[in-house]
């Protein structure tokens, strides 16, 4: 008669094995979406397709039309072209005292007005002297000649170009809706300073006048309702010191320049 010995050992070890085999995460794959036929599914990827090029389309004319306010909100943040700056975090109260010791700056201020705008647009002072970090209140004086009521809308630059980065401005009239009735006559004031910073930029060490120029355009509404220069692109911008530089064609000027190409 033969003897079986028991084993504990191998019970243990085909527990283990069996217990890990059913432990054993079962690894699926995902499911992917299931079409009745062939034509629903290009149907989908088409109205997908659809979809994301909508989309593109859609961010592009977005930009499209931002890039001028765009622009100019990168020239007044920068300084570039001659934009004088405008909020641009530099007001803290310890940065707005007057080097006292350091050499004073003359800023002339000048005025002129669109062909199309009756008004007399004057300054009310020919310079002012500043020291750098101390503000400086300034006037100007618009009067509508005519008989009319108009909305004039004014743009800006400072020449040199190098001082535009440090010259800041609390307040000011400009690109804002001025509305004078007829015969009005009104001051309009002008808060600036001239950063300190400007004492250790070494193109500015010898730099004694600044100009800052203003120029009032009869304003217009265009198809979106916003206020702008009833006034060529390129006048505006050599107003503002911008006509030496290349810049796109706006959308609208794209637009007619397709619609009266003739197609081939």
């Amino acid at each position: 008669m033969q003897q079986i010995q028991y084993n504990p050992l191998r019970r243990l070890y085909s527990t283990k094995g069996s217990s890990s085999k059913s432990q054993a995460p079962s690894s699926k794959q995902p499911s992917r979406p299931q079409y009745a036929s062939r034509e629903e599914m290009y149907r989908a990827r088409n109205r997908s397709l659809l979809m994301y090029t909508s989309a593109v389309i859609i961010m592009g004319l977005g930009v499209t039309y931002a890039s001028v306010p765009l622009y100019r909100m990168f020239c007044a943040a920068t300084g570039f072209a001659g934009t004088p700056k405008v909020g641009m975090g530099k007001f803290e109260a310890d940065r707005l005292v007057p080097i006292e010791n350091a050499k004073r700056i003359k800023v002339h201020f000048n005025a002129d007005t669109s062909d199309a705008l009756p008004w007399s647009f004057t300054p009310q002072q020919k310079f002012v002297s500043v020291l750098p970090g101390e503000t400086s209140l300034a006037f100007y004086k618009a009067k509508n000649t005519s008989d009319k009521d108009i909305i004039g809308i004014a743009t800006y630059n400072v020449t040199p170009d190098r001082i535009a980065p440090y010259f800041s401005k609390v307040e000011c009239f400009c690109f804002e809706e001025q509305k004078l009735l007829a015969g009005e006559e009104v001051d309009m004031p002008l808060l600036f300073f001239i950063d300190r910073d400007v004492l250790d930029d070494p193109t500015c060490r010898n730099l004694d006048d600044v100009v800052l120029s203003y120029t009032f355009f009869r304003a217009r509404r265009n198809s979106y309702g916003h206020l702008e220069p009833d006034a060529p692109e390129n006048i505006v911008q050599a107003s503002q010191g911008f006509d030496k530089y290349e810049m796109s064609p706006r959308a609208e000027d794209r637009k007619k320049a397709e619609t009266s190409t003739p197609s081939a």
